[in-house]
């Protein structure tokens, strides 16, 4: 009898591992939009099997869209169906706002892609008169809707898992212009390391993004401060803003203000 009474606990505790398991996976996708295997394996030290079985179970839920390598999060491959709730969409909202303050007429506006990015390319003003370019097939149809703004894509070869072109076509592009403003998202961001991201050309472009702007903008909810990626964008101090749902005062935010750091709003 005892000896059962162990098998049902034992059974009962895989089952809560389990579940765990997949809250922790469910959260590192919605937050960071896509992951890898081997860096899920790592974060909760199971084996990459183990990961891939919990995968394979929540993209049967369709809960998540697996990709080579991992899985990315359905809002952010599918941001115009409305069938799957944005994560943050509140906090989004509210960084869409503040950073559409930024926005001066005949700017010359880079953005990037994301689901962030998405929510402000939605809220533009209606009398705002400003060229917008992206690297974002989905960000450049949503910016067409807008009927004031002229809107320029910066085309390449299509990352699916980072839904931006990418390659030295683009970045060659980017090279060529000097632009008012640039938006962009990050995956992870701390002071001793900076933006960082695990996608090797969207780093590329993202550099790029960077280096043809006057001022560079980031976009971030507050849940992605002091997480690492393990590519490294580029230092705190290469941008000009950050921008959150919090308030630039917050105790979060205490370590990104100074001397030589970007402003927060």
């Amino acid at each position: 009898m005892q000896k059962y009474v162990v098998l049902i606990l034992t059974y009962n505790l895989e089952i809560i591992l389990k579940e765990e398991r997949h809250k922790l996976i469910l959260r590192e996708i919605n937050l960071h939009n896509k992951v890898l295997t081997t860096d899920l394996s790592e974060h909760l030290i199971v084996s990459e099997d183990t990961i891939r079985r919990d995968l394979n179970e929540l993209a049967d839920l369709d809960l998540i869209l697996k990709v080579h390598g991992g899985a990315m999060s359905k809002t952010f491959h599918y941001p115009f169906d409305g069938q799957h709730p944005v994560y943050a969409h509140q906090a989004k909202q509210v960084i869409a706002h503040k950073a559409i303050g930024l926005f001066k007429k005949d700017m010359l506006i880079l953005m990037e892609g994301g689901t962030t990015i998405m929510e402000i390319a939605k809220q533009i003003p209606g009398d705002l008169q400003a060229t917008f370019f992206t690297v974002c097939p989905q960000v450049a149809l949503k910016l067409a809707e807008h009927e004031n703004i002229d809107v320029i894509t910066i085309g390449g070869r299509l990352a699916k898992n980072a839904n931006i072109h990418t390659g030295a076509g683009v970045i060659n592009e980017l090279s060529n212009i000097k632009f008012d403003l640039c938006i962009i998202g990050t995956n992870g961001i701390s002071v001793q390391n900076g933006l960082t991201d695990s996608d090797w050309e969207v780093v590329h472009v993202i550099k790029a993004m960077i280096g043809a702007a006057k001022k560079v903008a980031v976009v971030c909810i507050a849940e992605k401060f002091n997480t690492v990626q393990k590519i490294k964008i580029s230092d705190i101090s290469d941008v000009d803003y950050i921008i959150t749902e919090l308030s630039p005062d917050s105790p979060v935010l205490s370590a990104y203000t100074g001397k030589a750091k970007p402003v927060l709003i």
